[in-house]
């Protein structure tokens, strides 16, 4: 029995392939090798595509049907997808490009060979009978069909409804689109969304923010009250999937990057795009940690008076016509020469004492995982889940949208997103203990995400099996997110004023 056959919270086992650090560059990515179980006749690609090499290997690192491997019956998805069943890759998409050099994107998303891969086995597994989506919620001024484009969505699905007939279907599950503009909001668009609509689901007090002093959280959008009324005393309530909720398995395809506002984005911060109403989700809390606060390190000199500032600014934009619009984009451009660029210096929760976002990402797992379509919260953990990380070129730094690339040649997989998070976490050279959307996730109880501490994951590594080697040994030391330089690195420093 594979490790996939056991409850989620109890699958210990993580994979990691290193191989080649450059993509395949021709959709629909086609393998680069004929393997037994191949698909579509043996097509061959023009290009080497370590993606598939490396989803392939972490697959057999896992162990997966195990009995079948290296055999054209080898069905490494067997225990997790059954014919008839409804599945939802969840890649990356935040972004069409790096934040400001638009020609640059492959550290930022997923890469579509890495969706490729995936999908053959899981079309392997559905035996032709099943649904597909491909499915996320990008910033809400992102592109969604340039990421899909950069992505190579249309010729994977193209190659399937030609060679299958099996539909793979490609959904945006924004509500909205936001047109902005140096960081102001000017314009908004109704979209169509989930396709099955979304869940209210209220965790209450299995929230990771049920007990907390009172704070006046900001989310996504200048209406604070509408963030504050879905996370007040016993209710903490979040706008899911329904396309999510509803599949039979969730296969999750983070990109291994820094992050701005909890250190790493990686399997569990991934889940953000699910949300069906970015505004309910808590991104920091106004104030500074002395006020109760994490949306600052501090409250004097320039950094307070800015603060005071932007916080009446925004309390005043909901409401306000397009010339007030206008003229807030040039008050904030003129903040940003006074007060600084948020590319370097620390605001909006971009540093390591932000208490908050950790906790948000965390609730945003027990829902993937505990909660029904109808929004009630069932008593374990669905089985139906997967995690792929995409780490061939990763990316460190000003993460997630301004990260610099990062070749790794790194393919991670395992069954339980806290285990596969913090195995990813020790290649990047950071501490997991020191990054709370790694270590709460371990410490969970009332919808435990995981039931073994860290010392008992069991890494597998390249082909090797067994017990992988020393990770420290194995790591490359990323670049912080310059709001966490010092807090979280292995070399055990800590930053001034993180919140412990």
């Amino acid at each position: 029995m594979s490790d996939l056959a056991l409850p989620v919270g109890a699958r210990r086992q993580v994979a990691v392939h290193r191989g080649g650090t450059v993509y395949a560059r021709t959709p629909p990515f086609d393998p680069d090798s004929v393997y037994p179980e191949s698909l579509f006749g043996g097509r061959i690609g023009p290009e080497p595509n370590p993606a598939y090499e490396g989803v392939r290997s972490a697959f057999l690192l896992l162990g997966l049907d195990r009995e079948q491997a290296q055999t054209a019956a080898w069905n490494p998805l067997r225990e997790l997808i059954q014919p008839g069943d409804t599945v939802l890759l969840k890649p990356n998409m935040i972004r069409e490009s790096h934040l400001t050099r638009p020609d640059e994107w492959e550290q930022i998303i997923t890469h579509g060979s890495v969706v490729r891969a995936v999908l053959d086995y899981v079309a392997i597994a559905l035996e032709g009978r099943g649904r597909v989506l491909i499915a996320d919620a990008p910033q809400t001024d992102s592109d969604f069909d340039r990421i899909a484009e950069r992505m190579g969505l249309a010729a994977i699905q193209e190659l399937y409804a030609g060679r299958t007939g099996m539909a793979v279907e490609i959904h945006d599950l924004r509500s909205s689109r936001w047109q902005s503009k140096d960081g102001v909001i000017l314009a908004r668009a109704v979209l169509r969304g989930d396709p099955r609509g979304a869940a209210e689901v209220d965790l209450g007090r299995h929230s990771s923010f049920y007990g907390l002093e009172p704070r006046v959280f900001y989310g996504a959008d200048y209406d604070i009250q509408e963030t504050n009324r879905h996370h007040r005393g016993d209710r903490h309530a979040y706008m899911f999937s329904g396309s999510a909720l509803a599949a039979d398995c969730v296969i999750n395809l983070p990109k291994l990057k820094t992050h701005k506002k909890c250190g790493v984005t990686l399997s569990l911060k991934n889940l953000v795009g699910l949300n069906g109403n970015k505004n309910w989700l808590p991104h920091y809390a106004l104030g500074a940690p002395e006020t109760g606060g994490d949306q600052y390190p501090a409250t004097g000199g320039r950094t307070g008076v800015e603060m005071r500032l932007l916080n009446r600014l925004k309390a005043h934009l909901p409401q306000s016509s397009r010339p007030v619009l206008e003229a807030a984009r040039v008050m904030k451009r003129l903040g940003a020469r006074i007060f600084g660029d948020t590319e370097e210096v620390v605001r909006s929760g971009n540093w390591h004492g932000n208490d908050t976002t950790w906790r948000m990402a965390l609730d945003l797992a027990k829902v993937l995982l505990y909660a029904e379509p109808s929004g009630t919260l069932r008593s374990s953990a669905r089985p139906g889940y997967l995690s792929v990380i995409d780490g061939i070129v990763a990316g460190d730094g000003n993460g997630p949208m301004a990260a610099d690339p990062r070749p790794a040649g790194w393919i991670l997989a395992g069954g339980n997103p806290a285990a596969v998070d913090w195995v990813a976490t020790r290649l990047m050279g950071f501490d997991p203990a020191r990054l709370k959307v790694v270590s709460e996730a371990f410490a969970e109880r009332g919808l435990p995400l995981v039931d073994f501490a860290p010392e008992a994951i069991d890494v597998r590594w390249q082909d090797a099996g067994g017990t992988g080697p020393d990770l420290a040994r194995l790591a490359l030391a990323f670049r912080p997110h310059f709001g966490w330089v010092g807090a979280i690195e292995m070399n055990g420093r800590a930053g001034a004023g993180a919140r412990r």
